[in-house]
């Protein structure tokens, strides 16, 4: 080489992750927006349509320059009174998203599985590839849990099996029995985790006996959370239930100061506010009645609601009219809800039960256009 020549140097070599974390599909929200950027009417992420209650919302907090209370103690305390459990068997999180994930990577690692059903809630898959587990996806029974092919699929590999009750995005239920069922199939050593999300519109003499469960056995873990009936999204507050071992093993790895004071005042002044519950209750269930017997008079254009416990509808669309057209109509009508088809769902429009009259001109949107196409 001349003097006049130089060596052109290779490049440094850039992290890379874990090939587990890289599988990893991200979580998409529900969006707020038309592909025009064009604000819509939001059905597309389960909230409250009925808000916040007045109590939380003047709720106040501590000065920001401090900490929060690391353990959530008043809240836990006011969960405990309200569900009749110790609040020492709980656990606090940044949404019961967090919880999730900690109990993924509590119980389960790199040559283990994590069993869920497919049509789950997108988070499963992301908790078991986050701490290198195997995700293995049950077969659904038209679109909900199948408790005879979840447990197929447990080996001596399980470590955490998810059931969703009500199930997220096809609102299915599993009652009483079932989940006992499925428990009592159970090795001792996995993990069974009941995500009640939904579980404040569920009528309660329908009961799953989850925290039943989770008081009696070593291996039950139930996940709740403020987003929904108490319209807290924004605050990211969840909590989750179980025997004393569990619980010690999600406080050893959540964040020290995971949910923040103003979200624990709120939900403190929300859980208080039992008539704003009822309300929101209430309101989801005539709804949700409604709008599914508006659609299921257009089952001869190929629409069909599943029966559902949760605040959505999940829709399918076996006609002319695809999901994806409907989704679009309905965009111009003003309204984004949720197409799914990166949940193996691209024949379904999951839709929020949103106010009365948000809900006739969804209907009636779909009606026009399942009518035009035949």
């Amino acid at each position: 080489m001349s003097e006049t020549e130089t060596s052109t140097p290779s490049p440094a070599p850039a992290p890379v992750a874990k090939p587990w974390i890289e599988a990893i599909h991200a979580y998409v929200p529900g969006k707020s927006t038309g592909k025009d950027g064009r604000a819509l009417i939001k059905l597309s992420a389960n909230e409250n349509p009925l808000g916040t209650s007045e109590a939380a919302l003047a709720a106040k907090a501590q000065p920001p320059a401090l900490y929060p209370d690391p353990d959530s103690k008043a809240l836990r305390e006011a969960i405990g009174a309200r569900h009749g459990l110790d609040p020492a068997r709980m656990v606090m999180g940044t949404g019961s998203d967090e919880l999730l994930n900690l109990v993924a990577q509590g119980y389960a690692g790199p040559g283990d599985e994590v069993v869920y059903v497919r049509y789950g809630f997108a988070v499963y898959d992301i908790a078991a590839r986050r701490c290198g587990a195997t995700p293995v996806i049950a077969p659904d029974a038209d679109y909900g849990t199948d408790i005879e092919a979840l447990l197929a699929c447990v080996t001596d590999r399980t470590r955490v099996v998810f059931v969703a009750n009500p199930n997220n995005p096809t609102g299915s239920f599993l009652p009483a029995g079932e989940i006992a069922r499925l428990h009592a199939a159970l090795p001792s050593d996995v993990v069974l985790v009941i995500d009640q999300a939904y579980g404040e519109y569920v009528a309660a003499q329908d009961d799953d006996g989850a925290m039943a469960l989770a008081a009696a056995h070593e291996n039950v873990l139930v996940t709740r959370t403020f987003s929904k009936i108490f319209g807290l999204a924004g605050e990211r507050v969840g909590w989750a239930t179980g025997a004393p071992g569990l619980i010690a093993t999600l406080n050893r790895i959540r964040g020290p100061f995971n949910v923040p004071a103003t979200g624990q005042a709120m939900a403190l002044a929300a859980l208080g506010d039992t008539d704003f519950v009822e309300r929101s209750r209430e309101h989801n269930r005539e709804e949700r009645a409604r709008f599914a017997e508006k659609l299921a008079a257009l089952g001869n254009f190929g629409l069909r609601p599943l029966p559902s416990q949760a605040n959505f509808v999940l829709v399918l669309f076996e006609g002319a009219l695809t999901a994806e057209a409907a989704l679009e109509g309905l965009a111009e009508a003003g309204y984004v809800v949720r197409w799914l088809p990166g949940q193996g769902l691209p024949q379904a429009l999951r839709i929020t039960i949103g106010k009365r009259a948000d809900m006739d001109v969804i209907a009636e949107t779909l009606r026009t256009m399942a009518e035009a196409a035949g």
